[in-house]
């Protein structure tokens, strides 16, 4: 006779098929996404390329990705090499430079202190400073700065972004990087608008939040940061410290555009607040998510749903929040940053609603790359708006017209625009940087599949060839045709 199978054995077996079916559904959607890769422009014929071919062409040597769907962390991995020369792998667990990334960590923090009555982001930022005060001067009209400027970067201050600093070198204080002093390899931090007047990114201003958080807690930066926002997240494989090694993590080394290694594999950045966090894909969804359930009502021990939404609330401009941008895409809300350091490119998106995001980062400089997994990420998920390519149709021109194009332009002093025939195809290459293919809209005009470009030729009255125009990112440019 059969034994029956018991009740709690045939939970046991359900519960194991339900995950091995959600394993298996997980694990098609990376395969899919490492295969559907598409730049901001295609054609009909599309097949889509894979991760491993756009990092070959792109030459970036490693990549780690996370992706977020309904408040969850649903995958991370690594792709390629962390540092080339050692052939140390990429994993979830590799830490990289998040560059301006560290702005919307840092508006966490400084939303902490707001909440907790320390500090209130609509009074004058002088109330705070203690070991320097901004230097107000006729600019500023009679206006005060305040911490609600400083973070959306309506402050009207100068210094955009950071260099930082190649190991050994003397490095600055807080201070001393906002009065432009010695080691600071930065200019002073000033006024070159009146607060409030329009958004004028700055990363000086950050600066300036991350000193007030110093003397208002009385503790360096980056142990504030740590038990008040980093470790009440999980966030166990970040840190604001520098430098960030620990033996039992494996930082990134970082790369120019070219494949070549960063003089002492990275920068240091005292800027901790505008550009020093080191960090995971996987820990950064943690705060995305938290953000998230912060924003539909559930609060955490970083931010209540009132300051959530206060944080992802334009501030005196259309896109720049506390810490992070809001864009709509097609109707869909996300909240967003990117970082670019010295070797290393990062972006992550957030939905407002829904629970969804994504976050790439690259030991790269190279910033054509991301863009292409976010829209294969948006296709495999259906992520509303975050699939942003569109399909052109090149036509068939005769070898003689394209021959026709063929020389050099002066698009910028020291930059001269290259176009040639090779096997059939028309390419231009810019000073310093590999060839890209253009494809025929019209006779004149043609486009490029990894940019969202155009390239007009424009002839005289009697038909010479006098100029080509460089269509990107809302302009044009002529380039005059040399002889």
């Amino acid at each position: 006779m059969k034994q029956l199978l018991s009740p709690s054995l045939i939970l046991i077996l359900f519960s194991c098929l339900s995950a091995n079916a959600q394993d298996t559904s997980i694990l098609r959607k990376i395969s899919l996404v490492e295969n559907n890769l598409v730049g901001p422009v295609r054609t009909k014929d599309y097949k889509g390329w894979t991760i491993k071919e756009r990092m070959a062409h792109h030459k970036v040597n490693g990549i780690s990705i996370a992706v977020i769907h309904n408040f969850k962390l649903e995958w991370a991995k690594g792709y390629g090499l962390a540092d080339a020369s050692k052939k140390i792998p990429v994993t979830a667990q590799t830490l990289f430079q998040a560059g301006s990334i560290s702005k919307s960590l840092n508006a966490a923090g400084v939303l902490k202190l707001a909440r907790k009555g320390f500090v209130n982001l609509n009074t004058d930022i002088n109330r705070y400073l203690t070991s320097w005060k901004f230097p107000y001067d006729t600019v500023y009209k009679g206006r005060s700065i305040t911490l609600a400027e400083l973070l959306s970067h309506t402050a009207g201050l100068n210094v955009t972004g950071f260099s930082g600093y190649v190991q050994g070198q003397p490095l600055p204080s807080t201070v001393q990087i906002l009065k432009g002093q010695a080691p600071a390899n930065s200019p002073a931090v000033h006024s070159i608008l009146a607060p409030g007047e329009r958004h004028e990114y700055s990363g000086g201003g950050t600066t300036i939040s991350q000193l007030i958080m110093e003397d208002v807690t009385r503790q360096k930066y980056e142990q504030y940061m740590r038990t008040q926002v980093l470790q009440p997240l999980a966030m166990t494989n970040s840190t604001f410290a520098m430098p960030a090694k620990d033996k039992r993590q494996v930082l990134a080394s970082g790369y120019y555009q070219n494949g070549k290694e960063v003089e002492g594999q990275y920068h240091l950045y005292p800027e901790r607040a505008a550009a020093g966090l080191w960090t995971t894909p996987s820990d950064l969804a943690k705060f995305i998510i938290a953000v998230q359930q912060a924003y539909r009502g559930v609060a955490n021990t970083i931010l209540s749903p009132a300051t959530a939404k206060l944080m992802l609330t334009p501030y005196n401009d259309k896109r720049a929040a506390l810490g992070v941008f809001v864009d709509n895409y097609e109707g869909t809300k996300y909240f967003e940053h990117d970082g670019l350091t010295y070797g290393y490119y990062c972006q992550y998106y957030g939905s407002l609603t829904g629970g969804n995001g994504v976050v790439i980062m690259t030991n790269s400089v190279n910033t054509e790359l991301i863009p292409e997994i976010v829209n294969s990420v948006a296709k495999v998920y259906g992520f509303k708006g975050l699939f942003r390519s569109k399909v052109e149709q090149p036509l068939l021109l005769a070898d003689s017209v394209l021959e026709s194009y063929a020389g050099n332009y002066q698009l910028a002093p020291g930059a001269v625009l290259t176009v040639f025939v090779e096997n059939n195809q028309l390419f231009v290459r810019l000073t310093g940087q590999d060839k890209i293919a253009l494809f025929p809209e019209s006779e004149r005009k043609f486009f490029m599949k990894i940019v969202d470009a155009q390239l007009e030729f424009v002839e005289d009255a009697s038909g010479n060839l006098i100029k080509a125009v460089l269509y990107q990112n809302g302009s044009a440019n002529d380039a005059p045709k040399l002889k």
